[in-house]
C-alpha cells in the first residue's frame, strides 16, 4: 500500500465486517518524541485469544472467499519498517483496537495520505455506522464525528449526501 491511509481504509473495513457501529481513528504525530501512532478503535464483535494470536498471520482469515488475510501483516511491516510496532488488543463482545506506531522522521515512513478521501468513502459506504476521527499532524488539528453531524443535519439529508461528504473533504483541503 502507497500510503497510511489505505491501510486504515482496510482496517476499518474489517471492523464493519465484525459489526462495529462505532469505529474511532487518531492520528498523532509528536515531532518532540519523533513518533507518528495510529489508533483504530471498534465495538464490534471482538477477537477471542486464538484469533487475536493469528491476527498479523497472513495465512489466519476469516474471510471464505480466499485463504489469506494481508490487511494487518501489511501494517505491522509498514510499522516495524520504520522501528515501529504494531499492538493489537480485543477481546469477544469488547470490540478491537489496533495501535500502529512509526518513527515519525524515518525515510521509510509511508506517508499519511488522503485522510479525507479516505473518512468520506468509509462514510459514503456505510452510512448507518457513527465515525469518530481525530488527526494532530504538526499541530494541525481535525477532528469529524458523524453523531455531531447527524445532528446538526436533523434529519433533512443524509450523511452520505454529495453535500454533507464535500464539506467534509473540505475539512481536509483547508489543511494541505
Amino acid at each position: 500500500m502507497q500510503d497510511l491511509s489505505l491501510h486504515i481504509l482496510d482496517i476499518v473495513e474489517n471492523a464493519t465486517k465484525a459489526g462495529a457501529t462505532l469505529i474511532e481513528i487518531d492520528i498523532l504525530e509528536d515531532n518532540n518524541k519523533d513518533l507518528l501512532q495510529i489508533t483504530i478503535r471498534d465495538n464490534g464483535q471482538g477477537m477471542d485469544e486464538e484469533m487475536l494470536n493469528g491476527a498479523t498471520d497472513p495465512f489466519v482469515t476469516t474471510r471464505t472467499t480466499r485463504r489469506v488475510g494481508m490487511g494487518l501483516p501489511l501494517l505491522e511491516q509498514a510499522a516495524k519498517e520504520t522501528g515501529g510496532n504494531l499492538l493489537i488488543t480485543s477481546a469477544p463482545g469488547k470490540g478491537t483496537e489496533v495501535v500502529a506506531t512509526f518513527q515519525e522522521s524515518h525515510i521509510d515512513r509511508r506517508p499519511v495520505g488522503d485522510m479525507g478521501a479516505t473518512l468520506t468513502t468509509l462514510i459514503m459506504g456505510n452510512p448507518d455506522l457513527d465515525f469518530i476521527y481525530y488527526s494532530n499532524l504538526d499541530g494541525d488539528e481535525i477532528e469529524v464525528d458523524t453523531r455531531s453531524i447527524r445532528g446538526e443535519l436533523n434529519g433533512s439529508i443524509s450523511i452520505n449526501d454529495p453535500a454533507v461528504i464535500n464539506l467534509i473533504k473540505d475539512l481536509f483541503r483547508k489543511r494541505r
